[in-house]
């Protein structure tokens, strides 16, 4: 009976809140519920410009702040008087993500004992798996329509993190319905099938984290896991192990799938760009960048105020939050020349921000740049003629933005 009543009260406490987000978003047009909304998943660039028009920073309907500006953001991001969670205990609500949502010391910690693993030792080593890799699954593609996403898209990521993680291909299909749930819940719970949906693939994940670690401590191997392994009870607890193993496999699909998705839309929405890497297939790193700027596939962040702190003309008392609206940031007009025109050619005079900024810089940047641009330079070599075929269906999500399905035919 106490279970059943605190399940009522939570999907009460739920669907109370989506039809609050709901009126703010329609009856009064709040740009931050707009955000969270149909309109938004679609094209959530209007909605930035906005909020550019009311200044560098400005306040939301609950008392926090909101930016777009790409200096504002930038600050925030890399000033250590923020942090991504208030100081003192928080609730964990069982969904964490490692050193994503810690602050110093204990990220740093975490974040030192994974990054070899994205060292450019290790990088150059992957090169030719992805080649490999990207070729089988261009060879695999039908002749007719197909959609993109889990035809391309989605397994190139899967089988590269899977394989630095240390995780046996038989899994792989496993770990991508797991990654992909545990990666929706960054715009927080929807729904009571939703919970239920992140519960099961946590224990599904964890119960496989564990079995592989208990193979990695009899025989360690030239991998991730066998890495953490290795530092358990020296640099990382036990209970951090699976947290963040978590992390590296979500981090390492989710970006790179939405990046590769979003990238051959956006391509494809400008047959000049397209035409211009088939005829140079060199500017393929440089489209990584472009798409990187132009339609990021993480839109949003946020970091809390430690102190009392002075940004963008106004003063961020402690506890309040900041959302930094990447995705609004890296078309700021007062950084970038034409910021709405998306052009595989251009030089960037200052970074965007689509890997964050700071000391939560995206770890596994050099991994889903180096994906990234050789899928778009292979498709455009071997499959020159690909053209949308269907309605494109987006993500309902407001902070991962890129296609659940994206039909394609040459």
């Amino acid at each position: 009976m106490a279970q059943l009543t605190q399940v009522a009260r939570f999907a009460a406490g739920l669907y109370r809140q989506k039809a609050v987000t709901a009126y703010h978003g329609y009856a009064r047009h709040d740009p931050m519920a707009l955000l969270q909304l149909g309109p938004a998943r679609d094209n959530p660039y209007p909605i930035y410009e906005r909020l550019r028009a009311e200044g560098p920073i400005s306040r939301t309907r609950l008392g926090n702040w909101v930016s777009t500006s790409h200096p504002v953001c930038n600050r925030v991001l890399r000033d250590r008087h923020f942090g991504v969670r208030p100081e003192g205990p928080v609730e964990d609500d069982g969904f964490g993500l490692s050193f994503l949502e810690l602050n110093p010391p204990d990220h740093t910690r975490l974040r030192r004992l994974a990054t070899p693993a994205f060292s450019p030792k290790q990088m150059a080593g992957y090169r030719e798996r992805i080649e490999k890799t990207v070729h089988q699954l261009i060879d695999d593609l039908p002749d007719g329509p197909f959609d993109l996403v889990p035809a391309f898209a989605a397994p190139l990521p899967i089988a590269v993190i899977t394989d630095l993680l240390g995780i046996p291909n038989a899994h792989a299909d496993d770990f991508a319905v797991w990654g992909a749930t545990i990666g929706s819940a960054l715009d927080g719970v929807k729904s009571l099938r939703h919970a239920r949906e992140l519960m099961a693939a946590n224990a599904s994940l964890a119960a496989l984290f564990e079995q592989l670690f208990e193979l990695r401590r009899r025989d360690p191997a030239d991998d991730v896991i066998s890495s953490v392994v290795a530092a358990e009870g020296e640099r990382i607890s036990g209970a951090e192990m699976v947290p963040l193993c978590t992390l590296l496999l979500i981090a390492g699909f989710e970006t790179t799938v939405n990046l590769i998705s979003n990238g051959v839309l956006a391509l494809l929405d400008h047959p000049d760009e397209w035409a211009a890497l088939g005829a140079d297939p060199s500017l393929a790193a440089n489209t990584v960048e472009g798409v990187l700027r132009f339609d990021p596939p993480v839109q949003r962040t946020a970091r809390v105020a430690l102190a009392d702190v002075e940004v963008g003309g106004v003063t961020v008392r402690r506890g309040q939050f900041v959302a930094t609206l990447i995705g609004g940031a890296n078309r700021d007009p007062s950084v970038y020349a034409e910021p709405g025109r998306f052009d595989i050619t251009r030089s960037l005079p200052v970074e965007h921000l689509a890997f964050s900024s700071g000391i939560h810089y995206c770890l596994g940047q050099p991994l889903a740049r180096l994906e990234a641009t050789i899928a778009f330079r292979v498709l455009a070599e071997r499959r020159p003629g690909l053209r949308r075929a269907g309605r494109v269906v987006r993500r309902n999500a407001a902070t991962i933005r890129g296609p659940l399905h994206l039909p394609l035919a040459d």
